[in-house]
């Protein structure tokens, strides 16, 4: 069947003016639908520096604490390697293991209920205790091996920067403010202004297993020295 010149330009107007209708009665709900979602202004990380770092672990309790973690279980640890040297000149390297709240979160992706996200104001990695049925697939998926099952609640759980405990308050969270040496440096990684990016400009840093791409945001600076063993 052949068409026209005149029933193909017929045609294309009665399309155009469908086209001009419906651009006239789009509402304001469905621009916003079209615009993209604007980005956060925060994205929160924290530098653990190994140098200061005295193994204390006045970090751990700090967190046990504010946060209510039971003995056995644990969101934070401060791994200890050593002694190296030779005796009396020894030293011990001390290095920060938790959650590292990537930006590419395996766990959030394996989550097969939602309970794993990523908060989209602050970039904290966090869980829905309330969506969580305690499947295990984010401890399974998490290569840093920092996820656990909360004996009590039967849920995940993992630090989570004091969300819901000091940073709803406006403060610091429990391990930096507890850190007798300052070795622990938390802010906002998109404020140059902010300690945290100074720190990061000022030293060289290093991110656990970025070939995984997972793209951390727990920074190291990298042992100098440790403590001396006298």
């Amino acid at each position: 069947m052949q068409v026209s010149k005149r029933q193909f330009l017929k045609g294309v107007g009665a399309l155009l003016a469908g086209v001009s209708v419906y651009g006239a009665t789009r509402t304001p709900q469905a621009d916003s639908l079209l615009q993209p979602e604007q980005e956060s202004e925060i994205k929160y990380a924290m530098v653990h520096d190994e140098n200061a770092c005295i193994g204390c672990n006045a970090c751990v309790e700090a967190c046990r604490e504010v946060n209510h973690i039971p003995e056995g279980v644990t969101r934070v640890k401060i791994e200890r390697k050593g002694p190296f040297g030779e005796y009396p000149d020894q030293s011990y390297r001390f290095s920060r293991v938790s959650c590292q709240h990537c930006e590419a979160a395996p766990c959030v992706r394996v989550c097969p209920t939602g309970a794993a996200y990523i908060d989209k104001e602050t970039g904290i990695v966090a869980v829905n205790s309330d969506r969580c049925v305690g499947c295990q697939y984010c401890i399974a998926a998490c290569p840093y091996q920092v996820r656990y099952i909360h004996p009590e609640t039967r849920t995940a759980d993992k630090c989570d920067f004091c969300q819901k405990s000091r940073l709803a308050q406006g403060l610091q969270p429990a391990c930096v403010e507890a850190c007798p040496t300052k070795a622990l440096t938390f802010g906002n990684l998109k404020d140059p202004e902010s300690d945290l990016v100074k720190l990061l400009k000022r030293k060289p840093s290093y991110r656990a297993k970025v070939d995984l791409g997972t793209r951390p945001k727990l920074f190291h600076i990298q042992t100098i020295d440790g403590e001396i063993m006298l």
